[in-house]
Order: C-alpha cells, then sequence, then structure tokens
C-alpha cells in the first residue's frame, strides 16, 4: 500500500517559536527512523515564528533530503499546520509530532507496523504522572465529554496518532484549531475504519509553555465541538461512507 515515492512515514511537525526545542525534535524522529528502518520524512511547518526556529531547521535541513519545509508570515494554527503537511507529504502513513520535543518519536513510531492490520492506530500514555495535576484532570473531563457524546470509548483522542493518509484525505470537512485531532479521530471511527490503541510514554517538556492549554485554545475546541456534533447529529455527515479502496477496512470488508 506504499506509494509511489516509497516514502513509509511521513511526520508532520508544527512549530511555533521553538527555538529551544526543535532541533531535538528534529534528531529524535531522524534516529527513530534510522532504529526502526524507516524510509520517512519530515514536514516542518513553521507557522509564524518570531524567533530563530527557522534559521535551525535550514541548518538542520541543509545536508538531508528528507525534510521539506513550509514557512507561514502568521500563525495559522496547529490545525491548519496539519492539514497543509498532510497534502504535500509522500508518505502512506501520517503522525503529527510537534516540535516542542514532548512527545519521543520513538514510542509512537514502534507502532508504525501495526498499519498493516488497522487504519489507525491511537496512542494513551501510561506515566501521567509528568503532566501536572490541573491538566490531568482537564484531560479526564474532556475524555468524559467525548466519549458520553459521540458513545465511544477512548482512552486519549488529542495524542500522536498514527493515519494512514488515504483515509485522512476522505475527510471533506478540515478542524483549524486544537480540537482538528479528535475531529478527525470521531470522524473516522464513526465510519468503522478498524483502530488500534497503544500504551504510549510521554515525554516532558523540556523548555517553554505549552499553547494547549490558553484562552484562545478553548475556544477552539469548543467551537469544534459544536460543529462536530452538529455534523453529526444534525447533517448526518461522516456517518455510514464507503472504506478507501486503500484501507485495511475496506480490504477485510471485501472478503467478508
Amino acid at each position: 500500500m506504499e506509494n509511489k515515492t516509497n516514502v513509509q512515514v511521513s511526520v508532520i511537525m508544527p512549530a511555533l517559536n521553538e527555538e529551544e526545542n526543535i532541533a531535538a525534535a528534529l534528531s529524535n524522529v531522524i534516529e527513530a527512523f534510522n532504529f526502526y528502518n524507516i524510509n520517512g520524512e519530515i514536514v516542518v511547518i513553521n507557522d509564524g515564528s518570531t524567533d530563530k526556529t527557522q534559521s535551525i531547521i535550514d541548518a538542520f535541513s541543509e545536508s538531508r533530503n528528507n525534510i521539506k519545509t513550509i514557512k507561514h508570515g502568521n500563525p495559522f494554527g496547529i490545525g491548519v499546520s496539519f492539514w497543509e503537511g498532510v497534502d504535500v507529504c509522500s508518505g502512506s502513513i501520517v503522525v503529527m509530532l510537534p516540535g516542542d520535543n514532548e512527545n519521543d518519536s520513538f514510542e509512537i513510531l514502534r507502532y508504525y507496523k501495526l498499519l498493516e492490520h488497522v487504519d489507525m492506530v491511537i496512542p494513551f500514555n501510561f506515566n501521567a504522572e509528568v503532566r501536572p495535576m490541573y491538566r490531568n484532570a482537564l484531560s479526564f473531563i474532556y475524555r468524559f465529554i467525548i466519549n458520553s457524546t459521540f458513545l465511544v470509548n477512548f482512552r486519549y483522542t488529542n495524542g500522536t496518532i498514527l493515519y494512514r493518509k488515504s483515509i485522512l484525505e476522505e475527510l471533506t470537512y478540515h478542524s483549524d484549531g486544537f480540537f482538528f485531532q479528535t475531529d478527525i479521530l470521531i470522524r473516522l471511527a464513526k465510519r468503522g475504519y478498524l483502530f488500534a490503541e497503544v500504551p504510549y510514554k510521554l515525554g516532558k517538556r523540556k523548555s517553554g509553555l505549552s499553547k494547549a492549554i490558553t484562552f484562545p485554545s478553548l475556544i477552539q475546541v469548543i467551537k469544534g465541538y459544536c460543529r462536530l456534533v452538529g455534523d453529526f447529529y444534525f447533517k448526518n455527515k461522516d456517518k455510514y461512507k464507503d472504506f478507501s479502496s486503500d484501507s485495511i477496512t475496506g480490504l477485510r470488508r471485501d472478503k467478508v
């Protein structure tokens, strides 16, 4: 199921003012590619950084041919960056790993071969203690709301999910805020795509503050949630669609 370029995995890496973290994040992905013998690429989206993030990206990618760079003049948000990365990436498997180096690429890329059996690999962290108690509490409340609203039972919905690219290309609506991962996951799961949940060790952010827990991010999440509720319950979108011909789910259903 690999495409013509033979790139197996595309890592999409949004970065906004991550001069202290971006080099380590890039190095971590390259090392994981080598360790797991993955023919991979990194698509870095500099989302309007005003620090030295871009110059560090340029220096890092100078001698490498598997790094693509997209530069935004102004910040457009993590959702926009993700979908822009999907549009230009070459891999048959897609995962987002932010440039803050909080996520260890070894932890998620170890599972990429599971996509020989399912169309999404969904990680849940087993070391919640690395995050502050208030953030774990917010995560619990958020997960309860999502699971209750959409009648699912996910252990985590905002992680570094591995997707088969072909199923992402089916989605006509692209959430552009911090709700985008949950939006994608619910729409695809409710279509019936096969997935696996896997344990994942979360790293501790080395420098800077997370941009996920801010008032603007909260507003984006509320808007995204309301849009998904409307689409799912009132507009009947993304339900019971045909499966992608390039999906494991489609192949397995065809054999029944």
